[in-house]
């Protein structure tokens, strides 16, 4: 009998602990805590791991502490372009939005998507409209801005005009944290993305990946957060990955197949295989962040090659687990 267990992340990057008070951090943990505590409870009344990593998506995206629905980033324009991915292990079945402003939960139109319709990828009005459709809730662009998220763009634009900053980055602008001159942790590049992983008790497992991109970014770039492969994959012969990184180069190592590829063709065990990606692959085209991984045996692994990553897991009938340093 399998143990039902879920995996969560909610952003990874150079998270500087001086820009993070005492009361900030235990704001972080206990949040990433009670989103564990309501996908474990899923998993614990026999739900399935689609269920469950809905369900966890869907809480961090109404979590304004996350780069992903309410607290999204804003784009150079001063607009939200929020992203989602969902993959289900059993079937490979996956639906993915990209480019709404919109949808409240992005993530349940990806399910949407994937459950009702022949297609897998959805963009933009289109995709709007096809939530419409679904009744999904559809909430006025506000609803998405912050004054945290609306400060790091002010500051964004006026010290680095040019650069896209990857979420937690924008943070650090904000609390006036730098990097020092030769320091590779860099306090002003963090990776802003939410995502679930699960496998419940029939062996099932499924992913799920939601984000608001990053930073000043230019209007109508799409990341890795909705892409099946490259921030999300799920298949019941391997595992189920959600990655949170430089989207770019986890897009051209397709790094979230690439864990489950390794597995069925070299044999690895899921840590050697996701050690492998974040560690040995992604650093060779300057990929940075990390990845949440479960396999259908139930082990996880929680990889990431920066200072730190929000995340968590949690076991049916176990305590859940929460971390954000290494």
């Amino acid at each position: 009998m399998i143990q039902p267990v879920i995996a969560i992340h909610g952003g990874a990057g150079a998270m500087s602990r001086a820009a993070m008070t005492a009361e900030k951090e235990q704001e972080y943990l206990s949040a990433l805590h009670g989103i564990l505590e309501a996908g474990q409870a899923v998993l614990a009344r026999g739900g399935s791991a689609l269920d469950a990593v809905t369900e966890a998506v869907r809480l961090l995206e109404d979590c304004p502490l996350f780069n992903a629905g309410h607290g999204a980033v804003f784009t150079s324009a001063g607009t939200h372009e929020l992203d989602a991915c969902i993959m289900d292990g059993a079937t490979l079945r996956s639906g993915a939005i990209a480019n709404v402003d919109c949808v409240r939960n992005p993530v349940l139109a990806a399910r949407k998507v994937m459950e009702q319709s022949k297609h897998v990828l959805f963009v933009g009005k289109g995709a709007e409209a096809f939530a419409r459709e679904q009744g999904l809730e559809i909430v006025d662009p506000s609803y998405f801005s912050t004054e945290a998220r609306r400060e790091q763009l002010l500051r964004v634009q006026r010290e680095t005009p040019e650069a896209a900053v990857l979420d937690h980055d924008g943070q650090a602008l904000v609390a006036g944290v730098r990097p020092a001159p030769a320091d590779p942790l860099d306090p002003d590049r963090k990776y802003g993305t939410v995502g679930a992983v699960a496998v419940d008790a029939q062996g099932n497992l499924a992913a799920a990946t939601s984000t608001g991109g990053v930073t000043n970014k230019q209007v109508g770039r799409v990341g890795d957060a909705p892409l099946v492969g490259a921030g999300c994959y799920a298949s019941n012969r391997t595992c189920a990955v959600s990655t949170t990184g430089t989207g770019e180069m986890f897009i051209r190592m397709v790094a979230a197949y690439d864990v489950a590829a390794q597995m069925e063709y070299a044999g690895v065990s899921l840590q050697v295989a996701a050690d492998r990606v974040v560690h040995d692959k992604l650093p060779t085209i300057a990929g940075q962040g990390g990845l949440i991984a479960v396999d259908a045996q139930g082990n996880v692994a929680l990889p990431f090659n920066t200072e730190g990553m929000y995340r968590g897991y949690a076991r049916v009938g176990e305590a859940p687990v929460t971390a954000i340093y290494r």
